[in-house]
């Protein structure tokens, strides 16, 4: 079994230090929980926040959602084997993010959503509603099965369990904050775990290259080509058609798109947006390099799987470890907590509400609320189980895989109703057919590598092209024979009025005072305070840093001046905040707000 090859490649336990940081860390993620658990009274406050979530909260936890362990383990594996393409496939993310802050970010924040689909009865029809409802959920909760594999994968490695038990667990917790505290909780939880992973990040990357010889020795000695952003198998062509991939998924995911709706204003969606080009501008260097680096120290031969904890277990020492371990716990548990989170609104709203109770009160729909979420949480495991098997590489092409057959289709009328008037629920509902049949088709039939002219095309990059054509077609040519009928053109015009409106221009934005239960939250203490408890865990272990796995004494000394400055430095984070909060503040901004 792959798991056995990668335990035997590591000798590394958790040590006391370790446990002492772990243990912290998620009594602090469980009780964040349970301190938003009393605040949450109705359906708009678990799954939207009250839309009453400031801009850099959302934006910091659009950027965590959009990645896990899933990402350390699959691009730091391309990085480790390939190079600086492990980058760049991280970086069509900012072109992608650029196209969905400019053309969608205020248009989904003037949809006025309780969930994503809802949009979709508004602006086409009850029946389209529910065939995205029931298609998008296996879509989310196949790709939530990969990242618990990835989580596990890494756990299996650093705790020296078997990957069953690693996956459970991970899968066990994450699940417990999620289901209590709804989206506030995942919001600031993001954010925690946010401040964590580049606490772990900024420790680990120049640990590498000083272990590695520096950055000259890495540049030098590295095998030709390592430093082109792209090679025969990932080239160009691979890379543009993932770009247009990302550009169509970032716009219609569920768990981003709740992050341009949960804020106050369309002004604070579109500073959300922005907020993460920067981030994924930052980001992927900062925690995939490490891993071109651990080439020169942890030689070849490395399963991709194994080469980022292998990588954590060698350099970093005791206290540290753990962090790091914290880290990729909490990098996933961004991730699937939003996705668990918007899933469950999807069958609480679209299929609870709508066809089973449509007279549940709204404390009654937050109770099932939490019970979808646990369903789509056991589901998620019960399908990581039989996938755990894969390489990172073959991780990445099975994310890839899964993502060309199903965003071209969902996009194409996602998108398109947002921007026209003239597309008709019937011709969406041929194109959307037209374009899964054949990306289901193609997936079944064609290889992994295709020659064509001359050239090695991947898979995934023939069904998304082959997809949003068809799709595209199938739409345009279907619209003649599904016209708009007179109610529905009614309907679309509504709907128009509704996207040309600002926010706090309709009757439907006024929020009365106190009328929410997350209306007087104020994030600023609870997130300072969690800040500072870090930074006072890494100060804590500062006493067991002296020595690391690497080869170079100095690492050690390197260790701690680095964990000394970055404790320090969340400490005094955490407590300006905590000052900021010193004297009573007004509520937030309400949803009625009008903007300058």
């Amino acid at each position: 079994m792959l798991t056995n090859n990668i335990l035997a490649q590591t000798t590394r336990q958790l040590q006391g230090p370790d446990w002492f940081i772990l243990v912290c860390y998620f009594v602090v993620m469980l009780g964040i929980g349970l301190y938003f658990y009393r605040f949450m009274k109705g359906l708009k406050d678990y799954f939207t926040g009250g839309n009453t979530i400031p801009w850099w909260l959302s934006g910091v936890s659009y950027w965590m959602s959009s990645f896990s362990a899933f990402a350390f383990i699959a691009y730091s594996g391309l990085a480790y084997k390939y190079g600086l393409l492990g980058v760049t496939v991280y970086w069509v993310t900012v072109p992608a993010t650029l196209f969905s802050v400019l053309f969608f970010a205020t248009r989904w924040r003037r949809a006025r959503l309780t969930s994503p689909v809802e949009y979709i009865e508004t602006r086409y029809s009850p029946l389209l509603r529910q065939v995205f409802a029931w298609q998008g959920i296996p879509v989310k909760i196949i790709d939530d099965a990969l990242k618990i594999v990835a989580i596990g994968a890494f756990i299996s490695v650093s705790l020296g369990i078997g990957m069953g038990q690693a996956m459970f667990w991970s899968s066990v917790i994450m699940l417990a904050y999620t289901f209590m505290g709804g989206l506030w909780a995942v919001m600031v939880t993001d954010f925690v775990q946010f401040v964590v992973m580049m606490a772990a990040v900024l420790v680990l990357f120049p640990l590498a290259f000083h272990e590695a010889g520096g950055f000259g020795q890495v540049w030098h000695n590295s095998p030709p080509g390592f430093w082109y952003p792209v090679n025969e198998k990932f080239g160009w062509i691979y890379i543009l058609t993932t770009v247009l991939m990302y550009c169509l998924s970032y716009s219609v995911n569920w768990s981003l798109v709740q992050r341009f709706y949960c804020v106050p204003t369309e002004k604070d969606a579109r500073k959300v947006g922005w907020l993460v080009v920067f981030l994924n501008i930052i980001g992927p260097p900062l925690m995939f390099a490490p891993a071109m680096a651990a080439r020169h120290f942890l030689g070849e031969g490395v399963a991709d799987k194994a080469v980022y904890p292998l990588m954590c277990a060698k350099l970093l020492p005791a206290g540290m470890f753990g962090l790091v371990v914290a880290a990729m716990f909490s990098a996933t548990m961004s991730m699937l907590s939003g996705d668990y989170n918007v899933c469950a609104s999807v069958l609480t709203n679209d299929v609870y509400k709508r066809l089973i109770r449509p007279q549940s009160s709204n404390r009654e729909l937050v109770v099932v609320g939490r019970l979808m979420t646990l369903l789509v949480g056991i589901v998620s495991l019960g399908i990581a189980f039989l996938m755990y098997r894969g390489e990172g590489e073959s991780l990445f092409q099975n994310m890839v895989t899964l993502f060309s057959i199903a965003v071209a289709p969902v996009a194409v009328p996602m998108l398109g109703g947002l921007v026209s008037r003239r597309l008709s629920n019937g011709s969406s509902v041929v194109g959307f057919c037209i374009g899964l049949g054949l990306g289901l088709t193609l997936f079944l039939t064609l290889p992994r590598e295709i020659e064509w002219q001359g050239m090695t095309w991947q898979r995934e990059t023939v069904i998304l092209l082959c997809s949003l054509v068809a799709t595209l077609a199938a739409t345009l040519i279907a619209m003649p024979f599904f016209p708009i009928s007179p109610a529905a053109q009614a309907r679309v015009d509504e709907f128009q009025a509704r996207l040309s409106a600002p926010i706090g221009t309709l009757e439907e934005d006024k929020l009365p005072a106190g009328a929410s239960g997350s209306a007087v939250l104020s994030p600023f203490r609870i997130v300072g305070t969690t800040i500072v408890l870090t930074g006072v865990m890494m100060l804590a272990i500062q006493p067991w840093i002296k020595t690391t796995g690497g080869s170079d004494p100095r690492t050690g000394t390197l260790a701690l001046v680095l964990n000394l400055i970055i404790g320090g430095g969340l400490v005094v984070l955490g407590a300006i905040m905590i000052w900021v909060t010193r004297k009573p503040r007004s509520a937030p901004t309400p949803t009625g707000a009008v903007e300058p």
